[in-house]
């Protein structure tokens, strides 16, 4: 279960994010293919991203599942894709402001 405020890391690349919003159940986090660790963890060797999973993460940047049940704040970018389970988080876009006329 993700907890909110948690720290984590990717085993196969810089790529470091908080996590937002937790959402509910047993669901896993993973950045390129793998699963993302405590910050202070020490990575499995000799990981890289997998192919499909390696469209980068950019810093600075919201990203959510489909249902946005689960929110995660990139805080170092890298080349993994972050996902949960099997879906591919999506860059989360900004709410439109309200016109003023």
């Amino acid at each position: 279960m993700l907890k909110t405020g948690a720290r984590l890391r990717s085993q196969v690349c810089s790529t470091e994010v908080i996590v937002v919003r937790g959402g509910s159940g047993d669901v896993t986090l993973t950045c390129g293919g793998q699963p993302m660790i405590d910050p202070a963890g020490s990575p499995a060797e000799g990981l890289t991203p997998a192919g499909d999973l390696a469209g980068g993460t950019t810093i600075g940047k919201r990203y959510t599942d489909a249902a946005n049940t689960v929110e995660v704040l990139a805080t170092k970018s890298g080349e993994g894709s972050l996902a949960l389970g099997d879906e591919v988080l999506a860059l989360k876009s900004a709410k439109p402001l309200p016109s003023s006329d």
